[in-house]
């Protein structure tokens, strides 16, 4: 066994299973679960349909690199989304349909990677997605957490990173709209560290995952490739973004994404990607196509998300402080007791379930920026989320 496994963290939801374990909730009170980023919007009916027409592919072994078609439609999404010439995004270089952003994000560390240079570093922001953190842990390099605070907007600050592990950084993981905080990263963002990834020569993985659920319809986040693109890095060198219809479209099941960038690094990772076995299937390749085809039920499930944030938010503005996130939706709450004491004793009373914020974090330079927060993802439907909110705002009442 790899000696790298026993460096690995009990991931968040085992932490939670643990943390609840023996808790007897009011059985007067339906359970409302809030803790896992699992869309529960009616998964498109041009996704479905699309799927069951082409189930006939099923008798054909898929290619890694996906059907051409496919590679086609997301690379004409890219161009309309970021603002980017169509002529820049080559649909056979520089796209790879993916099982997910999840298998991704993980795979492409272990591409990426040259653990025999000295002491590999990857960074990442803390809090985070936990897949980055593994990722990391085991390619053999050493994850170095870049705080991510209320008083830098909960966006990482690349000033604060010492000269030393730039040096050594082989990789860095952001992720915009954020995840668990929903922060967007400005271009001047991406300026700064597409300049920083020239001066050390590291690779950038944007995790762009939530980049369509987004509060101001007329100011979409930016994004890696287009910040490039106006820099004039149009071979998007070093960059690489990764994106899913998980939440764009409400496919979690689905498993499908693509990654897309720096042409040089997707042929190293294709030709991984070719031995890990990770093809597509072809019907979920059809369906893909109509879904980065159509934008009509994205705009329809933005406007899902915003009623939910306008009225939990509503209900919750009397008991403590809260704001409407830019994207994203997950609400990160400050609670005014620890974060895991308050999901246990909300389970116990209410019985809704949270995650703690320190279940998503790691601390670091004295601080555990997850610390005092709880992650309210607003999956459920719109009645569950209003109940919830009144039942967690009877419990911060409880508290004072």
């Amino acid at each position: 066994m790899t000696p790298y496994l026993k460096y690995l963290h009990p991931y968040p939801f085992e932490k939670l299973t643990q943390l609840k374990r023996g808790i007897v909730p009011p059985n007067d009170k339906e359970h409302i679960a809030l803790s896992i980023g699992e869309p529960a919007h009616a998964t498109p009916h041009l996704i479905q349909e699309t799927l069951l027409t082409h189930l006939h592919g099923l008798s054909k072994y898929p290619t890694t690199k996906g059907i051409p078609e496919l590679r086609m439609a997301i690379a004409n999404w890219l161009s309309r989304r970021f603002n980017v010439p169509s002529e820049l995004i080559d649909p056979e270089t520089q796209v790879l349909p993916v099982n997910g952003t999840r298998e991704a994000l993980f795979s492409f560390a272990q591409c990426v990677i040259n653990a025999t240079s000295p002491a590999p570093v990857v960074i990442m922001p803390n809090p985070f997605y936990q897949i980055y953190e593994g990722a990391a842990l085991l390619a053999g390099a050493e994850p170095y957490y870049l705080n991510t605070l209320e008083d830098s907007g909960y966006l990482p600050d690349f000033d604060a990173v010492p000269d030393e592990i730039w040096q050594r950084c082989q990789l860095i993981y952001v992720c915009s709209p954020g995840n668990p905080t929903g922060s967007v990263m400005a271009r001047a963002g991406y300026e700064k560290l597409l300049r920083l990834a020239e001066k050390y020569d590291f690779v950038i993985a944007s995790d762009e995952c939530y980049s369509e659920l987004y509060d101001d319809e007329n100011n979409p986040p930016p994004g890696l490739l287009e910040t490039a693109y106006a820099m004039g890095n149009t071979a998007f060198k070093r960059c690489v973004v990764f994106h899913s219809l998980s939440k764009r479209s409400n496919a979690p099941g689905l498993r499908s994404g693509f990654v897309a960038g720096d042409a040089d690094i997707l042929q190293q990772y294709f030709q991984y990607r070719t031995y890990h076995g990770s093809a597509m299937s072809l019907p979920t390749q059809q369906a893909s196509i109509k879904a980065w085809q159509d934008e009509a039920h994205v705009i329809e499930n933005r406007q899902l998300y915003r009623e939910k944030f306008t009225a939990v938010i509503d209900i919750l503005a009397d008991v403590c402080p809260i704001s409407k996130p830019p994207a994203g939706f997950y609400i990160w709450l400050k609670v005014p007791i620890a974060d895991a004491e308050f999901t246990q004793r909300l389970f116990a009373q209410e019985n809704v379930t949270v995650l703690p914020g320190s279940f998503l974090s790691r601390e670091f330079d004295g601080v555990n920026p997850g610390q005092n927060h709880i992650r309210i993802a607003l999956v459920a439907p719109l009645d569950e989320c209003l109940d919830a909110a009144r039942r967690i705002k009877n419990f911060i009442n409880s508290l004072k």
